[in-house]
Parts: C-alpha cells; sequence; structure tokens
C-alpha cells in the first residue's frame, strides 16, 4: 500500500532527525507507519510496548535493526533477572504480609475501625502506587483513599499509619534472595527506574503514550539527550487516568504531527467519532475511507456489547446467558467474581477483605452509603445487581462462561476494547446521560442540560470507533438531543 501524505510527512520529520509527536486516531495505521519509519533507516531503534501481546506483533513487523519489548522486559534484563527466586514465590494473604511487617492491631479512625488486614491491604497498595510514580520516596500521597474516609483528616490520619509500614515493605523488597512481601513485575520496574537508566538506542519509538505510567514518562524522557525520541498515540483514547496514567503528548517538546485517515471504517462512522473528539477538545479530526461502507443503526445480533462499567457488563452477560446465548466476557470475570464474593460475605454477617468494600460491616450499611452518601453512588449499580440477582446466581453465571472464539458475543467495558475491533458493535445502556435542563419557574429561566465531561467523551470515542460494519449507538443515542453534541463537527 502507498503511503498516504500524512505517513510521508511523520517519515520526513523522522528522517530529519526531529523528537516527535505523532497523533494517531482510531484505526489509522499506526504500527504500520512505524515500521515505514523503521525501515527507512539503518539506525538502531527500540519500540516500547504497552503490553507483551503488541510487543509481540510488533517483532513481526519491524525490521531486525529494532528490539520490540515492553518497559518491563527492559527491566527484567537490566535487575528483574536477579529478583527471580522471588518472583516465583507463591502468593500469600495481605493480612499476613502486614503482620510480618509489624501490623499486629486494628485502628480507629473517625467512627470506623481499620481492621489489621484492611491496614495491610492498604499499605501493599502504597506500595504499589509508589511504584506506578515516578517519586524518589513514598509519602502519604501514595496511601489510597477507602471507601468511609473520604475526609481528608481522616485519610492524613491513615496515612500517617500507613506510610512508615509501606516504606518498611519497600525496603523488604530490595533484597534479591529473600523477604516478606511477594515481589512482582511493577517492583523491578520500579528498582530499575530509580537506577536513571540509560537505553542504548538511536532513536525510541513509545506507543500508547497517552496512557503512560509516570515511571515510565520517567524514563524515556531521561532519553532525551542521547536518543532521537517519537510518542506514539490517540489523546482523545486517554482513559486511564483514574488509575494514574498520564497523557505525555500534548506537553510533549517535539514536531507535532497526525494520522487521521481512518482505514477501520467509513465515512459515516467517522463523523461519529469526530461529534465525541470535537467533545473531548481532542486535537485530530477523523476521515473515514469510502470503500469501506460502516453503517449506523440498530444491530440485532451483535458481535459485541460494550459497556461503560464492570457491573454493566455483568447485567449484559446475564441478560444474554438467560437468552439463550454462548457469552464471553473479555478479560475474564475475576473482578467481578471478586465484588460478588466481597458481596455474600456481606450478606451472611461477614467482614470482606476486597479493597472497595472492607470498610462495611455489612450488607445493610453498603446498601445505605450507596444510596445516600455521595461518594457512594458509583455503588449503587452494584448493589441493584445483586438485590436482583444475588451472589450466587452471578457466580454461576460466571463460572459459564465461554471462550471468545466460541461465543456468539463478547461483553466488554469500553476500557477493555480499547484496541480491538469488531464487525457489529452494540452501545450498552449503562453510558450515563448528563443531567437534563432543569425549569426554575420561580424565575421563568431553564437551565440547560449538563455539558459532557471530557473524559466521558473520550470514552465514548472509543466505544464508538471499535466497528469495522454496524454501530448501533444504543446507551450513547442521547447524545442527538444534546446542545454538545448536534450538529455532528
Amino acid at each position: 500500500m502507498n503511503p498516504t501524505d500524512e505517513q510521508t510527512a511523520a517519515a520526513d520529520a523522522f528522517h530529519a532527525g526531529d523528537h516527535l509527536v505523532l497523533q494517531a486516531g482510531a484505526g489509522t495505521g499506526k504500527t504500520t507507519t512505524l515500521a515505514l519509519l523503521a525501515r527507512a533507516t539503518t539506525r538502531r531503534g527500540r519500540y516500547l510496548a504497552y503490553n507483551r501481546a503488541i510487543a509481540q506483533d510488533a517483532r513481526t513487523r519491524f525490521p531486525h535493526t529494532v528490539q520490540c519489548k515492553t518497559a518491563h522486559a527492559l527491566a527484567y534484563a537490566a535487575v528483574g533477572h536477579r529478583y527471580t527466586r522471588r518472583l516465583n514465590a507463591p502468593r500469600r494473604p495481605a493480612w499476613q504480609t502486614g503482620q510480618a511487617l509489624g501490623i499486629t492491631q486494628h485502628l480507629r479512625i473517625g467512627d470506623r475501625e481499620v481492621s489489621q488486614r484492611a491496614l495491610s491491604n492498604a499499605t501493599l497498595r502504597t506500595v504499589a502506587r509508589f511504584c506506578h510514580s515516578a517519586d524518589e520516596t513514598i509519602t502519604p500521597h501514595h496511601v489510597p483513599h477507602l471507601r468511609g474516609l473520604e475526609d481528608p483528616d481522616l485519610h492524613a490520619q491513615l496515612a500517617a499509619h500507613i506510610v512508615p509500614f509501606a516504606r518498611k515493605a519497600w525496603a523488604d523488597l530490595q533484597h534479591p534472595d529473600d523477604g516478606c512481601v511477594r515481589f512482582d513485575h511493577d517492583h523491578y520496574l520500579k528498582i530499575w527506574a530509580l537506577t536513571r537508566p540509560r537505553i542504548q538506542a538511536d532513536f525510541l519509538l513509545l506507543d500508547e503514550a497517552q496512557d503512560t505510567n509516570p515511571v515510565v514518562e520517567q524514563i524515556f524522557l531521561n532519553q532525551r539527550d542521547h536518543a532521537q525520541l517519537v510518542v506514539v498515540g490517540d489523546s482523545a483514547q486517554a482513559i486511564y487516568q483514574w488509575r494514574g496514567a498520564k497523557d505525555i503528548m500534548t506537553g510533549f517538546d517535539g514536531t507535532q504531527l497526525a494520522l487521521s485517515q481512518s482505514f477501520r471504517f467509513g465515512p459515516a462512522l467517522a463523523a461519529e467519532a469526530n461529534r465525541w473528539l470535537h467533545m473531548a477538545d481532542a486535537p485530530i479530526r477523523l476521515t473515514g475511507t469510502p470503500a469501506v461502507p460502516t453503517e449506523l443503526g440498530p444491530v440485532t445480533q451483535p458481535d459485541a456489547v460494550l459497556c461503560r462499567t464492570n457491573v454493566g457488563a455483568m447485567a449484559h452477560v446475564m441478560t444474554l446467558m438467560t437468552a439463550g446465548y454462548r457469552v464471553a466476557l473479555a478479560g475474564g470475570g475475576d473482578s467481578l467474581q471478586a465484588l460478588a464474593l466481597a458481596a455474600r460475605d456481606l450478606k451472611e454477617g461477614r467482614h470482606t477483605h476486597h479493597p472497595e468494600l472492607l470498610l462495611f460491616p455489612g450488607w445493610g450499611d453498603l446498601q445505605d452509603y450507596a444510596a445516600h452518601d455521595p461518594a457512594g453512588r458509583d455503588l449503587q449499580p452494584l448493589v441493584n445487581l445483586i438485590d436482583t440477582h444475588g451472589p450466587d446466581a452471578i457466580l454461576t453465571a460466571l463460572a459459564h462462561l465461554a471462550p471468545e472464539q466460541r461465543a456468539q458475543v463478547t461483553v466488554s467495558t469500553a476500557h477493555k476494547a480499547k484496541g480491538r475491533e469488531w464487525p457489529r458493535v452494540l452501545i450498552a445502556d449503562d453510558f450515563a446521560r448528563p443531567s437534563d435542563s432543569t425549569t426554575n419557574e420561580q424565575v421563568n429561566t431553564t437551565r440547560p442540560p449538563d455539558s459532557v465531561d471530557d473524559a466521558e467523551a473520550r470514552l465514548a470515542y472509543v466505544a464508538v470507533t471499535r466497528t469495522r460494519e454496524r454501530l448501533d449507538l444504543g446507551g450513547l443515542s442521547w447524545i442527538y438531543d444534546h446542545p454538545d453534541g448536534t450538529p455532528s463537527v
């Protein structure tokens, strides 16, 4: 295939030696373009992939002069191999690790009692958050917020207790041969990052740069003095900021270029994608390929149903199973199984150790929190799902999920659908509609509906661009009569 004008412009900027930002919209041939750049030079490069599967695929497409690895693979070769013995250690409950670190008593904060197990869990999560950051030391900033302790003063009390244990856990992780904390892959990545490593390469290609952990960003940017840096991704698909990821593309000092011609879908779907790109204030607009006749309209037998939340996905799984379909759940059901087990414990009067629910002594307390506390409103769908079906029915459904290759329909969250595509896609009805307009009769004025949130617009953009043949906008159809979404741009 002959390169497009945009691909040629990217190749010219790359060969000029510029640090480069390449905004690559959905289906625009991002990897093909990077391979084009790499094949046209004899310089030696590194392609940093988002995960192992992407790295393996890239090895078949890049020349031998470019090594395709994840940041973790580089870190393992440098320092991680020294910790092989600890990486293979058996799993152990967090409370046992906490006990070994000296966490032996519960803690009273406000009207909540934080158990030894909850403190142990929070300590290990603190270490994990530190490992994802670019920080030199563990501070209160890394301590996770717990449900029921959202007040800043209460969180400060929790952090003051947790930080010393988290620092002790991090010190334990420095020993290659033995320790009480289970060693994982993010630990050696952080250990490597703290050495300020120098990656031997003439150029570096960082993929999925819109969702980069700060620790990887730090490693990558530190190579700027000796290597040409190319960051590639789609700022409009930055959908993991809620777990600490950063879009490093918009602020990157380099030549800004774009790939806007989508080969996945046609003009009608490109127009729909551009509606959401406009609302997200994205730096790119897409053009569809006329030879790809993608349609928008009702889909009665979808290949994939895309949901806003894990709980919404589970509700659709159960509806489809009841209707007799063989159903797959993208990414598997482990997280939902953990929530269902936690709900069963609470309903049967036992405490749970699930990090989202561990401070609730019983199911009634969680119901009250979800219904009446603003901080708990996002748990209401889970409560409704459990109250409607019961935890055992959910666990049974999860046990009967089909592998994707044998399923009639795949249910996925929009987050887990990123990077994937299907012929026919239905958008589920759990995508939140902004609050509608309201009328104040006393002053005879009407308040317009709330604007569409940037993060929600980005997630919707990811969802609507997963299809090749036909899209049923379903749960996002409200955009047609919302002032932010009409007319399409």
